[in-house]
Formats: structure tokens, sequence, C-alpha cells
């Protein structure tokens, strides 16, 4: 008897599936069971299709590819409609894919299977429901997976996945190093239960170490099966007591690069769709570690780059506390040109006699750029930095030698794709003696110093400065010096720090004053903490999740205290800087240092008057001197109240008279102002100059007393 008769007395047709030509070939009795006339025919693949249900039509692909991936039977189950769309029977397929290059035929049979009823079977394969969970457990796994950023949390993400209708309670994850199967990460066993998984040989007789061998995934629905494929390593698996395993190829990019093994405690047939959709996972599961271990490996470099390029700074020098913070913005390598040192000056030792404690030099900067190239010449500049430093040079010499070397190492390189075009710098360099607290600064286009007094006053301190460096060799940077007393703290910062989370200069510049004012200012550490919390939230940077990344900016920031040897003292707040003729723009700064020592000032008119005189004695000195005008503001407690005391002095000899200024007159009324204003005022002759001054009484209020003490 022939083999078509026997399968046509069984009712089982045959069918043959050409995927180059399209064309589907089908015996006599699987052209009935489709609803077509018993006789033999060739079909066009849109003939056959329109034959099926449209939603089961789609399951074939995607159970067909499964089977040309792992080598095995396509199975699935089928509803055949006739002209009016009406389901008349469902078959059960099975065909073997026989690959022909990229093409493949598929040969196999159909026969019709009686219609389950409800409730007869716990895992329904294929249709309605089941696919629809299927799918959106695919799509949420999918997201998961996708927002994982470290191996961990990919890990954790696998292990909590449940799966419709056959959730494995036990879950590995194989890699591959070298000619060794190792363990990444397990779930649903022991601690201790990896042990003799962890450094296995490939050749071993176990199913992920075949798997990563071949690619092949091995699917194991009952404990005898796996003792008959592997009677080795049964006795390992045996103690778990699992009833059925399957160990799927992680692959990316056509390399295998581990496996994966999800165990049940009940029996799984591993049907087309459950073989799917275990596969589907594995694949998101294999692309989700691989860019695990690029982030990873990018961050370890990240990090040794910053380990390298950041400087230590070492034991405590006596007399001082520093702390320091380097935050590079988000993605990439995540390294960029903020830089900061501090770097210890020769010469000049202490009175205590104890080397090397007399002074010492901080620097910060910002290399334009947040890429590798950034980091490279950040590297390249600091150490010309210290190099010039650690020569002896003043402030300005070492900044004017730095931009001499920045523009030297940047000029030829013309954006030909080679180097990226002309880079400059912003910097800061600041030259500390720590007996006398005396800070020197220069400044090259960077953000000016802040200083927090004992009582928690900041000011920030308005520095000369001249161009960034590299962009023009020849640039002069001026020096400005100011005293840093016992208890004080002097933060400097690059622009990140103010200006991220949407915030210019002048409103990030309040946001961090009022962190510096609320803060006790003992523990620097916590200080420098706080100070990146405030722009970036909490100091997870790579968790998913609402706290998102914020970093728009690399971020350096430097503070130095000056720890007093006992008590700190009941000092005045005082603030000084010096206005020159050709910057007539800086009395606004100055107007600017007046209000920010008088922040808690009881009176708002008194301080308005401050200001208004401030401007005025300023504006005098230099519409009727030929020189600069120095400012200095002072606030001390008396018996009951505060008083402001504020000094102009420049090195004229001619000392200001009062006149009587006509209604229409521009000028002549600034000793007008101070007599209506002031509470006291006067003009002092100096040995070089004259020095006008005011002072104003804050009301009574004692409570104006202790928040300056």
């Amino acid at each position: 008897m022939r083999t078509e008769d026997v399968l046509a007395a069984i009712a089982t047709g045959l069918w043959r599936w050409d995927n180059a030509s399209g064309i589907v070939s089908l015996d006599a009795e699987a052209a009935r069971l489709l609803g077509l006339p018993a006789e033999p025919v060739r079909l066009t693949e849109a003939a056959v299709r329109s034959r099926f249900h449209p939603v089961d039509w789609n399951e074939i692909d995607g159970v067909v590819n499964l089977a040309v991936a792992e080598g095995t039977l396509a199975e699935a189950r089928l509803r055949i409609m006739d002209e009016h769309g009406r389901v008349i029977r469902t078959v059960r397929s099975r065909s073997k894919p026989l690959i022909e290059g990229n093409d493949y035929l598929l040969v196999g049979t159909l026969q019709e299977v009686a219609e389950q009823q409800p409730g007869t079977a716990a895992r329904t394969p294929i249709t309605g429901d089941w696919r629809r969970s299927r799918e959106a457990f695919l799509l949420d796994a999918g997201r998961a997976l996708a927002e994982a950023r470290s191996t961990a949390e990919v890990l954790r993400v696998a292990a909590s996945l449940s799966m419709p209708g056959f959730s494995p309670d036990g879950l590995a994850v194989f890699g591959v190093a070298g000619e060794r199967l190792t363990v990444i990460g397990h779930h649903g066993h022991s601690e201790g239960d990896e042990g003799p998984f962890t450094s296995m040989s490939l050749d071993t007789d176990y199913p992920a170490a075949e798997v990563a061998r071949t690619g092949r995934a091995i699917y194991l629905p009952t404990p005898e099966e796996y003792l008959r494929r592997f009677p080795t390593t049964w006795p390992l698996a045996q103690r778990f007591g699992r009833q059925s395993w399957a160990f799927v190829p992680l692959v990316v990019a056509g390399r295998t690069m581990g496996a994966w093994m999800a165990a049940f405690k009940h029996p799984v047939a591993f049907t087309p769709d459950e073989r799917s959709v275990l596969t589907t996972v594995a694949r998101m599961l294999a692309q989700a570690l691989a860019r695990a271990g690029v982030a990873e490996s990018e961050r370890e470099l990240s990090l040794g780059l910053q380990r390298t390029m950041m400087p230590v700074l070492g034991p405590g020098i006596p007399g001082i506390q520093v702390a320091a913070r380097y935050v590079p913005t988000g993605g990439g390598l995540q390294v960029g040109g903020d830089w900061y040192d501090m770097i210890r000056l020769p010469g000049g030792s202490s009175r205590t006699g104890q080397p090397g404690t007399g002074r010492i030099a901080l620097v910060i900067g910002d290399v334009q750029g947040h890429d590798v190239r950034a980091a490279g010449l950040m590297g390249q500049l600091r150490i010309a930095l210290r190099a010039y430093a650690s020569e002896g040079h003043r402030p300005d010499a070492v900044l004017a030698r730095a931009s001499r070397f920045l523009y030297g190492i940047t000029d030829g390189d013309d954006g030909d794709g080679n180097g990226g075009g002309p880079r400059f710098a912003t910097c800061l360099y600041l030259e500390v003696d720590l007996e006398t607290g005396i800070v020197d600064i220069a400044r090259a286009g960077h953000p000016d110093p802040a200083v927090r007094m004992n009582d928690g006053t900041v000011l920030l301190r308005p520095t000369a400065g001249g161009l960034p460096l590299g962009i023009d060799p020849d640039t002069d940077y001026p020096t400005t010096r100011l005293t840093l007393e016992p208890g004080e703290t002097l933060m400097i910062c690059t622009d990140g720090l103010l200006e991220t989370g949407g915030h210019d200069l002048d409103s990030g510049w309040e946001r961090v004053r009022e962190l510096l004012e609320s803060h006790d200012g003992d523990d620097l550490e916590r200080l420098a903490d706080a100070l990146v919390e405030a722009v970036h939230g909490p100091g997870s940077h790579h968790t998913t999740g609402p706290l998102a990344d914020r970093r728009e900016d690399d971020i350096a920031v430097l503070l130095l205290s000056r720890r007093p040897a006992g008590a700190v003292r009941e000092a005045p707040r005082r603030t000084l800087m010096t206005i020159a003729q050709a910057e007539p723009e800086r009395i606004a700064e100055a107007r600017e240092q007046v209000r920010q020592l008088l922040h808690d000032w009881s009176d708002e008119d008194q301080l308005d008057a401050a200001v208004l005189m401030v401007s005025e004695m300023v504006t005098n000195v230099l519409v009727h001197t030929d020189g600069d005008a120095l400012l200095v503001a002072e606030v001390s407690c008396g018996e009951k109240t505060r008083r402001l005391r504020v000094e102009v002095s420049d090195g004229s000899d001619e000392l200001p008279h009062k006149r009587h200024p006509g209604e229409m007159a521009s000028s002549g009324r600034g000793l007008v102002l101070m007599e209506m204003l002031a509470d006291a005022w006067g003009v002092d002759p100096r040995g070089e100059g004259k020095a006008i001054w005011f002072e104003l009484n804050e009301p009574g209020s004692e409570e104006s007393r202790e928040s300056l003490g």
C-alpha cells in the first residue's frame, strides 16, 4: 500500500511549501481539509492564506522562523475558513523546514483535530487570550530589559519576568570565558548552589555547555529526557527537584555569548508558542546583557580616566580643610574638560616651621567640550599649570603661560577631522597663604569665587580677569587679593554647578548661595555632597525610574576652609574690592556686594540708602580723579545694634567739598546725600590720597546682633 493511501486512510494530508517561489503543493486529503475539491493542487501562498483564520496565519510565520532557527519541527493549530468566513474545522500542522541557502522548503502534514472543550487543558497553545497575554508580556519584558543599565539590573529584571502560563521558578545565565562556562547570575537557587557550574569546560556533557558550543536551543520536557541525553551531569540537576528545563542560546550579532536556563517545577511540553516566547526573551536578554556590558566597560574606563586625571588631595594640611567633587556629564564615556587641582607651592614655609604648609595653589577650570579630546587637553593643561606654579610664578604669570601653552597645542588644529578645531578653557587660579589667609586670584573667563563667612553670610567675590585660555597668547591676567579669615570657607566651581537645570549664572548662583548659607560650614565633605545633590537630586545616576539623570554639563567644585586653632572670635563681616578707571561697569558689582553684605539687614530703607551712597562715592572717584577706587565695607556689632561702615579711598589729595547744585544739575549731590542719609560721615586725609566714609546704625535688634555672632 502506498504511503499516500495510508495517510488518506487516517485523514492526514501532505503539503509542501516552497518559500522561494511562494507555491504551496497539496495532496488530495490536504486539499479537502482546506475546503477545496479532494484532488492534488498547486496554489499560490495568497490562495492558501485565504483558507486560514487571519490570526492563525500570522502565527505561522513566527512558528516557522523558530523551527528554521532551531532546526526543529514547526507545529501549529490552525482554523480553516470557508468562502463566507466561517470556521469549518481545526487542523494540526506538523512540518519540517529543509534549508536551502537563504530559503527553505517546508514539508509536513495536516490532520483534523477535535475542538478543545473549555477547561480541558491548563495551557492551550496559540489562540485567543493566551496569545494576547503573551504579546503583552513580551512588550513589557522588552521595555524592562531595555531600561536596565547594568548586568545586575538585567538579571533582576529577568528574575522578575512572569511568563504567561508557564513561569519558571529557577533561572541561570551562563557566559563564556575562553573555553570555559561561567555563571553570570542565577535566581531561585540557594547561595553556593552555582558552585559546580562556575568554571565548567565547554566540552562538558552539560546542556548549557552544548548550547554555548552549538548555538542551538535544548528543551528537556521530563527528567527522563534529561537523564537520557545528559547522564553525566544529571546528578547535578536532580537535586533541585525540577521537572522541565529549557536551555536557550544568548546570541548577539550572530555570536553566541552564553546560554539562559529556565527550569520548571511543573511539566512543560515546550510547544512552539512556548519555545517562541523563550527564544524571544533570550534574544532580548542577550541584547540587554551586551548593552549593560558595554555601559559597564565605559563606566570603568570613565572612572579610570577620572582617577588618573583628577588629583588626590592627600593627607590633610595643618590649618585647612579641603573637599572637592567632580561629576561628569551624562552619556558617552562620562569624561569631559572640567578639572580641579591643589598644588603645594615651593618655599614660603610657615612660621611654625612645618615645611610645605606655607602656601598652596588652588586651580579649577573647564576645557571647551565634553568629549575624550576635551579630557585629553584638560590633562595636558593641568600638567602645564602644575609646572608653571611649581616654578614659583605669580598667579598672573601662571595663567599667561598656560594660555600661550594651550594656544600653541590647538592653534594648528584647523578642524580637518584630526583634532576637532581649536579649543579654549576657562580657569581660576588662587594662591593661598595659609598663615595670613591672603588669597591672590587670577581669572580667565571663569565664574568668580564665593566666600562663606563665620556667621553664614555668603558673598560672591568679584575679581578682575582676562580672556579664556588659548584665545589670545598675549592676554594679561590682573590679580585680585582678598583675605580668608579663620573659619571662613572659600568655594570655587565650574559653570555646570550654576547652570544645570535650566538656570543662568545669576539664578544658579542664588540657588547655590541659599544652600551655602543654610549649611553649618563645619563638615566640608557633607557640604560638597549637598552642593552636587542640590543640582542633580540623589547621588545614584544609573538607576531607572522617575529620578532621571539631569546632567547637562560637567561639574567641578572645590571648597577650602581655614581651620582656627581655637574658638572663632566674633569677627565683623567685611568685603573689599577695587574699581579701576577703565572698569566703570564694576560700580554695579560694588552695589551688589553691599546688598549681599546686608542680606539680613532689618531696615530696607537703610539698605537702599547704603547702596545709593556707595554708588555716589565710587562714581565721584572715577569722575574727579585719575586713580582707582578701593571700597571697604564692614558690618560690626555694637552694644545693642549693628553698624555698617563703608570707606572709599583713592590716591588724590584733593578733598571733596559740599556744593549747592541747581535744580537741573546732574552732579554735586554726593555729600548732600550723605549728610541726609548717613548716621555719620567724613573725609580722612591719608599719607597718599584720602578716604571718604559713612556709617549706618541698624535700628535696635538683638536678633540682628545674634545673627552676626
